[in-house]
């Protein structure tokens, strides 16, 4: 069946590559997107990348008459549009909240107090919503749930998950949808009410909505001049400029990092399965990756004997370790089937070809100028 689809934020680095499956399944696309200067630079073109067969709407999701003209005759919506940064979110409290959260809702109210004949919402949801993943302790055998490490802790620069109960380090295990919400940071929170404001919503109006938690994800179209990201535009940018990757405490936290376009498939999946319903699931590889091997994998792969800066500090809000646990999605028919190693091999030789400032240290001074970083 086709669908007429709206698909906020489509103009950014996931939403963009969702529009170009959608139309080449033959739906029909419309995008609405603010083309936010600090993502798409300060001149806000339109993409060049863009699917031309895609409507483009210009506008902010926080505007109802943008609202009201992308909502027009559409059928199912993909709500892509974010504010996207944690280090950012923690001083630009009222902007990341306003978008994700205040968006958010007024898309929804227009969605249940208009005349609109929505079937289905998908949402992305982020793997921050989990603040630290989910951990498992030998000497008390059993799984625990920590909500952060604490501040003593970390100053003594003991970096890895204590067990809450016998104080023992305590080993990191795949994390499932299961695990109960903790987010340490604005960005997070917002993530988190993104989704269950839209499952909450769906519910109540039997409107099918879908919430797609989604991992470190990467690609082509990344914003490598945008320092608020992830760390594969981030550290690519820095290597792209001879400068060395910047990495908080000692480099072993470990990551999940999946492929945009296993993120894509993930999305269809959520369209087409009636199994999705209502759910919320992890998107990722599965996988834990640590952040000094990304450094280091960028450094070789664009042939630069640059090393990483290692600075055994900590930063407010970052957790130590977390992994999906995909058995829920594999349900549904997902499976990865992009290999890491070679995922970051055709995102090097697309960003070799992509121009990059480095504004990494005007971001990490930011922080530093609100004592988010350990001194």
């Amino acid at each position: 069946m086709k669908h007429k689809i709206l698909v906020t934020g489509g103009a950014g680095f996931i939403g963009s590559h969702i529009v170009d499956e959608l139309i080449r399944k033959g739906h029909e696309v419309r995008v609405l997107d603010n083309l936010d200067p600090q993502v798409h630079g300060p001149k806000q073109p339109k993409p060049g990348y863009l699917n031309p067969k895609a409507e483009f709407v210009r506008g902010d999701v926080r505007s109802r008459d943008r609202l009201k003209a992308a909502l027009e005759d559409v059928d199912i919506v993909y709500h892509e549009a974010a504010a996207v940064g944690v280090g950012q979110s923690m001083y630009q409290i009222d902007h990341y909240v306003d978008v994700n959260c205040k968006g958010t809702g007024l898309l929804l109210d227009e969605i249940v107090n208009g005349e609109y004949d929505i079937r289905k919402l998908i949402v992305a949801s982020s793997m921050s919503i989990y603040g630290e993943g989910v951990y498992e302790c030998d000497r008390c055998d059993g799984t625990v749930y920590p909500e952060y490490r604490p501040a003593k802790q970390l100053e003594a620069h003991e970096w890895e998950m204590k067990c809450p109960k016998c104080g023992g380090i305590a080993r990191p295990v795949p994390t499932s949808e299961e695990k109960p919400l903790r987010p340490t940071s604005v960005y997070a929170v917002s993530k988190r009410d993104q989704e269950e404001l839209v499952l909450s919503t769906g519910k109540a109006y039997s409107i099918p909505s879908v919430a797609l938690r989604y991992f470190n994800v990467y690609g082509p179209r990344q914003a490598l001049s945008n320092p608020y990201t992830g760390v594969c535009a981030i550290f690519q940018s820095n290597i792209k400029n001879d400068n060395p990757p910047v990495i908080y405490e000692d480099g072993l936290q470990t990551r999940d990092f999946v492929d945009v376009r296993d993120i894509v498939q993930a999305n269809m999946l959520a369209l087409e399965s009636s199994k999705a319903d209502y759910e919320m699931f992890n998107v990722a590889s599965g996988k834990p990756v640590s952040i000094l091997h990304i450094a280091e994998t960028f450094a070789r792969l664009y042939g630069k004997k640059i090393k990483p800066e290692i600075k055994n500090k900590f930063r407010a809000g970052d957790i130590r370790h977390c992994f999906a646990d995909i058995s829920k999605i594999r349900k549904i028919g997902f499976t990865p089937k992009i290999d890491f190693e070679e995922g970051m091999k055709e995102l090097v030789e697309w960003g070799k070809k992509q121009e990059a400032r480095d504004l990494s240290q005007k971001a990490l001074q930011e922080l530093e100028e609100r004592n988010l970083l350990e001194k």
